[in-house]
């Protein structure tokens, strides 16, 4: 396929990080394919671009070194010692292709001016690479939930919106527009708006770019969609499903607002209700403990009914690494949708769902199913 951009919106936060080390070590023979669902024998024919032709760039607000952020990491147990030094040539091409983001961007107007600017970061990193594909995958923090200014205007209207003096995207919509506007695929990983708005869709599918998403699915939500539809399909009436989740690190903070917790709590419960097919009662918590790290917990409390009304519980507990469950996932979304910027899909790839909890289009909801939707697309 050629050389692949892979543009990382957070491009210094731990998920960023982490797969931008991994990719290296992976290249590098230094660490197995752990994780990376494009490397299963399903998709040996699925003609991906390889690991070795991903090339990575990205926007942030902090200016931390990647090569600081990996010895972060490395102190917090989620790379192994060696690995920074090991990479470290590849930490310093992708720490060249970083472009610090507008802190203001999404806030304040022009945010046509805001567009342009991303757009140019965009093309320029495809010139100077050599690149045949762009993908660009939101990896930054969780936004506050809400119905932007934006979301019942045409693209017409919305084009004229932003060049006024008020912002009417917040910034991971912005993202999503300039990314259309160059040429590039988006990628949704976070419950954030990004192109989850109709106008934009019109934009994608006007410029013939693909769009997967939102909010990949990691953890807690990878077993609801694994173990909801064995309830239903097993006719057990599930009354009520509860969840406490326990996190550190960026994520933990920036999810202890309660208006950023809505936002991945309704995905979380979107995942119930799509696979029972009717909503059930019980809310997901979200609590912040910093001691945590980059690790979390999450804790499930499931009350369900059988024959003759017999009422019983299943019970989980889930401890990981967020950003090693998710780099992963990030590499193998850049693949695959870097094979649909290749084959002209345009609008939401509704066979990505296999990733995320609020998948963009139509298409099934439980995970057996989107395993085989995403490797029956993969291998046409």
């Amino acid at each position: 396929m050629g050389n692949t951009g892979v543009w990382l919106i957070g491009a210094r936060g731990s998920v960023a990080t982490t797969t931008i080390v991994g990719a290296a070590a992976i290249r590098a023979g230094a660490a197995p394919t752990t994780g990376c669902v494009a490397e299963l024998p399903d998709f040996a024919a699925a003609e991906l671009p390889g690991l070795s032709e991903l090339v990575f760039g990205g926007h942030d607000i902090v200016d931390t070194p990647l090569a600081k952020r990996a010895e972060q990491l490395v102190h917090a147990g989620v790379l192994p010692r060696s690995m920074p030094r090991l990479v470290a040539a590849d930490l310093e091409e992708a720490e060249s292709e970083l472009r610090p983001a507008d802190r203001d961007s999404g806030r304040t107007g022009n945010q046509a001016a805001s567009i342009a600017r991303i757009v140019d970061d965009l093309t320029g990193f495809r010139t100077r690479n050599g690149l045949d594909h762009v993908v660009v995958v939101n990896v930054a923090s969780t936004e506050p939930p809400g119905t932007p200014h934006s979301a019942h205007r045409s693209l017409a209207e919305l084009d004229d919106a932003l060049r006024g003096p008020a912002p009417v995207l917040p910034p991971s919509s912005l993202y999503a527009y300039a990314a259309f506007l160059a040429g590039c695929g988006f990628v949704d990983f976070t419950p954030s708006t990004g192109a989850r708005l109709p106008a934009l869709e019109t934009l994608a599918r006007r410029t013939g770019q693909p769009v997967g998403g939102r909010d990949g699915k990691t953890g807690e939500t990878l077993l609801r969609s694994a173990l909801a539809p064995m309830f239903a399909r097993r006719a057990l009436d599930v009354l009520a499903w509860s969840g406490t989740n326990l996190l550190g690190g960026g994520d933990g903070a920036t999810l202890a607002a309660p208006d950023a917790a809505a936002s991945k709590n309704a995905s979380k419960q979107r995942v119930l209700s799509r696979n029972l097919g009717r909503p059930v009662d019980g809310d997901v918590h979200i609590d912040y403990v910093p001691q945590l790290g980059e690790w979390k917990t999450a804790w499930d409390h499931v009350l369900f009914e059988g024959f003759l009304g017999a009422r019983m519980t299943l019970q989980f507990t889930w401890q990981g690494c967020d950003s090693a469950l998710a780099a992963p996932l990030v590499l193998d979304l850049a693949r695959f949708t870097a094979k649909a910027c290749r084959d002209g899909v345009a609008g939401p790839v509704p066979e990505l769902g296999f990733f995320f909890k609020d998948p963009a289009g139509d298409g099934p909801h439980d995970l057996v199913g989107q395993y085989a939707a995403l490797r029956a697309w993969a291998l046409r």
